[in-house]
């Protein structure tokens, strides 16, 4: 059997028990592509003991904000995030569906307000498994792929 090393990171982040086949996505959504200059790394459908599969996504001079944090617990609710400084993991947390969703995903309603007046989306997450949510001023009910295909 063959082993994969991956050179460590000075400084960034990185996210770890992605399910696989989710690891594009979230380097898609968090515009991850487009950091210049730091290594960017897409491990997929790697061994897991607990998910059996997973992708793990490395970014170097990279700390996510709150918003992008809140962003990856929609596509991995059981994510975790490392955040690296000086080659040393000096933070590690779980990812968590924050009650409310603002500002993140688009309402897939195209008569709803918040696609036609200058106001932020806002979603109530009524389930977290499976994750469900309802927009705050039409208060359609997204799930699943509506959920992926609106961040």
């Amino acid at each position: 059997m063959s082993e994969l090393k991956v050179t460590a990171i000075k400084e960034g982040t990185v996210i770890d028990h992605i399910p696989a086949g989710k690891g594009l996505k979230v380097i898609e959504i968090l515009r991850l592509n487009r950091v210049n200059g730091g290594v960017l790394l897409l491990a997929a459908n790697v061994s897991s003991g607990k998910l059996g599969r997973k992708d793990i996504v490395k970014v170097e001079g990279k700390f996510l904000s709150e918003e992008e944090v809140n962003k990856i617990a929609l596509i991995a609710p059981n994510a975790t995030v490392n955040i690296v400084r000086d080659y040393r993991v000096a933070e590690k947390f779980r990812v968590s569906i924050p009650d409310e969703i603002v500002g993140i995903l688009r309402c897939p309603n195209p008569n709803c307000v918040s696609n036609h007046e200058y106001v932020r989306s806002r979603f109530h997450v009524e389930g977290r498994e499976p994750l469900k949510l309802r927009c705050h001023y039409c208060e359609r009910t997204i799930e699943g792929d509506e959920i992926l295909g609106n961040l």
